[in-house]
C-alpha cells in the first residue's frame, strides 16, 4: 500500500468499485481514499450505494457516483468495463455482485476488456514462514488449463512481477512429482514450458521444472532430493497445475499458514480485482494497491 501510494504521487487514478451495495464494498473504498493510492468511483445504483454507505458508516458524499448504470448488477458491470474501455479507469474492482456478473462484461467480445492474452489471476502473498513475498497462478479462473493457456498464465504473472519491480522473476513450475512422466500431463507441461523460457518466452524470468510443492518452497527438501536448482526455495512464483492444486494450496496458505495475500485478474486491459465475501478489509485494499502497482510500466 505504501509502494503504491508512491507510484500513485499527487494524482491517484481513478479504480471503479463496480456495484458497491454493501457495507463491505463501502469500507473499502473509504479505506482507499484514505490510502491515497486511488481514487474510487462508485458505478452502480445511487439508493443501493447511499443505503450500503449509510450501513458502513460511511459518508458517500466524499465519492463520485456513476449512477446512469441502473438497479442490476450486469448493467453496473457493463457500464464499469465501458469506463475502462474509455481509459476513464485505471482498474476495476468488484464490490457486491457475483463474480460472473463482473467477469461476463470483462470478457465480452464484442464490448469487454480482452486482449490477445487468455484472461488469468494471480494471487501475491505475504507469509510467516517465507522469506520474500511469493505469488501463485492460477488459483481462481482457469480450471484445467491445456499448455498454451498456461503459457499465458505464466507471462501475465511475470509481467506483473517485474511491474512490482522483480526484474527476473524466479518461476517454479508445480507438479505432484519433480519428474518428467508422461502420466502425469502437467509434468510433461512443465518440460515444456521451461523450454519455451529457454528460448525467451519472457525475457527476465529464471524458468524451473517440474517441482513437487516441497522442493519449490524449500531449498533444504530439493537438496534432500538432490536436485540442483537456483529456484527451489527461493521462488517469486509458483506456476501451479490446475484449479484444484491452486485453489487448495491458497486457502491453506491463509488458513493454515497465516499468510496475507492479495489477488488481481490479469490479461484483460485493465486489472480487476476480485473480493470475497470471506476476505479481510486488510486484502481487500492491498489488492486494490496491487492493481495500482501493475498499471506501471516495468521495473
Amino acid at each position: 500500500m505504501q509502494r503504491a501510494r508512491a507510484a500513485a504521487g499527487a494524482q491517484a487514478g481513478a479504480l471503479a468499485l463496480v456495484h458497491p451495495c454493501d457495507a463491505l464494498a463501502l469500507e473499502a473504498a473509504q479505506r482507499i481514499a484514505e490510502c491515497g493510492f486511488a481514487r474510487p468511483l462508485l458505478v452502480g445504483p445511487r439508493a443501493g450505494i447511499e443505503r450500503a454507505a449509510d450501513e458502513a458508516g460511511v459518508d458517500w458524499h466524499d465519492f463520485e457516483i456513476v449512477a446512469d448504470a441502473g438497479v442490476d448488477p450486469h448493467e453496473s458491470a457493463a457500464r464499469a468495463t465501458a469506463l475502462a474501455r474509455e481509459g476513464a479507469v485505471a482498474a476495476l474492482m468488484k464490490g457486491s455482485l457475483h463474480t460472473d456478473e463482473l467477469m461476463s462484461a470483462v470478457v465480452d467480445k464484442t464490448t469487454g476488456l480482452r486482449t490477445g492474452r487468455r484472461i488469468s489471476h494471480a494471487f501475491v502473498f505475504d507469509l510467516p514462514c517465507y522469506h520474500k513475498l511469493l505469488a501463485l497462478a492460477d488459483c481462481v479462473v482457469n480450471i484445467a488449463p491445456n499448455l498454451a493457456t498456461k503459457r499465458d498464465i505464466l507471462g501475465n504473472a511475470v509481467e506483473l512481477l517485474q511491474r512490482l519491480g522483480i526484474a527476473e522473476p524466479k518461476v517454479g513450475i508445480v507438479a505432484a512429482v519433480e519428474t518428467v512422466n508422461p502420466a502425469i500431463p502437467a509434468t510433461v507441461d512443465a518440460q515444456a514450458l521451461v523450454q519455451m523460457a529457454r528460448e525467451g518466452a519472457w525475457p527476465g524470468a529464471l524458468v524451473e521444472g517440474p517441482f513437487g510443492f516441497d522442493n519449490a518452497f524449500s531449498a533444504e527438501a530439493a537438496r534432500t532430493k538432490k536436485i540442483v536448482s537456483v529456484v527451489a526455495g527461493d521462488a517469486d512464483l509458483m506456476l501451479m497445475p490446475d484449479l484444484n492444486a491452486g485453489n487448495m494450496l491458497y486457502k491453506s496458505f491463509n488458513y493454515v499458514g497465516g499468510g496475507d495475500c492479495a489477488g488481481l485478474v490479469l490479461g484483460a486491459r485493465v486489472p480487476v480485482v476480485l473480493t470475497s465475501r470471506a476476505d479481510s478489509l486488510a486484502a481487500r485494499v492491498a489488492s486494490a494497491a496491487l492493481a495500482v502497482l501493475a498499471t506501471r510500466s516495468a521495473g
